[in-house]
């Protein structure tokens, strides 16, 4: 028995900015489409929260 597994699959790797786009279809890019979009609300919902913890902060330690 081999410490690591040969049959192992690795898991699809997602969009990566820059790649060649020729060889998928309409539907695979709309679906990456998709999936940036919900990536975009993500990554500002965390910038909102942030902010928003930051700004909790500041004024915490607001003086005046």
């Amino acid at each position: 028995m081999s410490i690591f597994d040969e049959n192992e699959t690795k898991p699809a790797v997602g969009h990566q900015i820059g790649q060649d786009l020729s060889l998928l279809s309409v539907d695979e890019l709309q679906k990456r489409i998709g999936q940036l979009r919900e990536e975009i609300v993500r990554l500002e919902q965390e910038v909102a929260s942030k902010g928003a913890t930051r700004n909790a902060a500041e004024a915490l330690f607001k003086r005046g």
